[in-house]
Order: structure tokens, then sequence, then C-alpha cells
């Protein structure tokens, strides 16, 4: 799809994932404590809702008690340093859904559920 000139034109800025979690302190142990993501904003008392950042990534979490995690990745993160943030995941105890493999379209990639099950796609891209 293209562009149409005689339409007005919208500029996407970022978008940011939002992910469902049961335990908001839980979730913070993970992302903030093993991923070293930063709280940049948090709602409610008990907090509901938070973003978080780290480097240009930024993530939305939401309580949610009952919800039932997809079986489908929510989520594509491209990073830098793969192989560690895999070592992370797997020294946290996460679930390794795809091992690391060479993807056809230039990634190193694996999957994984972060601990409420949400799954993760992790990339890096690799040099020509």
């Amino acid at each position: 799809m293209t562009h149409d000139s005689a339409r007005p034109y919208s500029r996407f800025g970022r978008i940011a994932a939002t992910i469902p979690v049961s335990d908001m302190q839980a979730a913070r142990e993970f992302y903030v404590g093993a991923l070293g993501f930063d709280i940049r904003f948090e709602n409610g008392d008990p907090v509901g809702f938070a973003i978080l950042q780290r480097d240009d990534a930024e993530l939305h979490l939401t309580l949610q008690h009952d919800f039932k995690p997809a079986k489908y990745n929510v989520a594509h993160l491209i990073v830098e340093g793969v192989d560690m943030l895999h070592e992370t995941i797997r020294e946290y105890g996460c679930r390794i859904v795809k091992g690391m493999r060479y993807q056809d379209y230039g990634l190193r990639a694996f999957v994984f559920e972060d601990p409420f099950g949400n799954r993760i796609d992790v990339g890096e891209k690799m040099s020509a």
C-alpha cells in the first residue's frame, strides 16, 4: 500500500506493546530486576498500569488478574547482544519456546515466555 498524495498524511511515531500480567510485583521483578528496564510511569493504587523503558524499547504492563496468555508472540524485540539476553532469560527460569537459531531474513533469534506465559520473540540483526 502506498501513500495517496491526495489524502492528508499521518506520520506514525513509536508504538509500544502492552503486556498483560497477573502480578505487578512479579512483573517488576522480571522486567526491571532481570531485564533491566526502568519504570517511567505507574498508575493506580495498587499499581494497575506501568510504562517501562530500556534504551529505545518501551513496554507497557497492564494488570489483568484472570487473563489467559496467547499461544502466539505478543511482542518482537530487536536487541544487540542476543546471546547475553538468552542466557539471562534461561538463568531466570523462563521457558524457551523456540531455541536460538539463524533466520533466513537476517536475524539470530529465539522466543521465550515471560513469567506470565506471554511469548516474546527476540532477535539480533546479523551483519551481511
